[in-house]
């Protein structure tokens, strides 16, 4: 355990709490990537001679892709698909910051149920993933804009990563090329179809394409 790491979690927290009273898309964009970069951090703040040549490899990814690549991904898409302001969350930003709160009480409760091998570059490193986790899972089914579910999906991955890195040596480089491979493909993805749903329909809130989809397959019922 170490002040740096404490601060570095604590940020991260920080992080989730703007991003739950945040309405600007570019600024959603620009919060998840300062915190994949910090995340990204995370596996080499432990002692010099405990880090591996998979972490650097690992870490120095995530930092590339999380921080830079995957926000380049999300700006063109709301270029393309000039949005500048995302619909207010389901029981507005008050409750999502309420929720936020409540999310990371139930983390802390939830990290002390566990037991542990070892000491950990932090001890809020575990409550503070599973609050990134939540916080990321709460924002894919309380936003109305595609986008916004996608920066909650990267939201959800930065806590998986955040977890792993707790634990410095258990993390396999293997499985996390592999989820950061997944990652990509799914923004990239994402990307691409935030473009043609906006070019074809003029936005992209979700709840509105599936009360489209509840009109056609009404009328094919009819």
């Amino acid at each position: 355990m170490n002040n740096l790491g404490d601060f570095v979690v604590i940020i991260v927290l920080l992080m989730n709490l703007m991003m739950l009273s945040s309405s600007r898309i570019r600024t959603c964009i620009r919060i998840v990537a300062g915190q994949g970069i910090l995340i990204g951090c995370m596996p080499l703040l432990n002692d010099f001679h405990l880090i591996l040549p998979g972490m650097v490899i690992s870490a120095s990814l995530s930092i590339i892709l999380k921080g830079f690549v995957f926000p380049w991904l999300l700006f063109r898409a709301v270029q393309e698909a000039n949005i500048k302001k995302e619909v207010e969350p389901v029981g507005g930003y008050p409750l999502s910051l309420l929720i936020g709160v409540m999310i990371f009480a139930l983390s802390f409760w939830l990290s002390t149920r566990l037991v542990y091998t070892k000491p950990l570059v932090s001890h809020l490193a575990a409550p503070v993933s599973f609050a990134t986790f939540f916080t990321g899972a709460f924002i894919i089914v309380s936003r109305m804009k595609a986008i916004t579910q996608v920066i909650g999906y990267l939201l959800l991955e930065n806590g998986i990563y955040l977890f792993g890195a707790a634990f410095l040596s258990e993390q396999s480089l293997l499985v996390e090329l592999a989820i950061l491979l997944d990652i990509f493909v799914a923004v990239f993805v994402m990307g691409i179809a935030i473009f043609h749903i906006s070019r074809e329909f003029d936005h992209i809130d979700t709840q509105k394409l599936s009360e489209l989809k509840d009109s056609i397959i009404s009328k094919q019922d009819i």
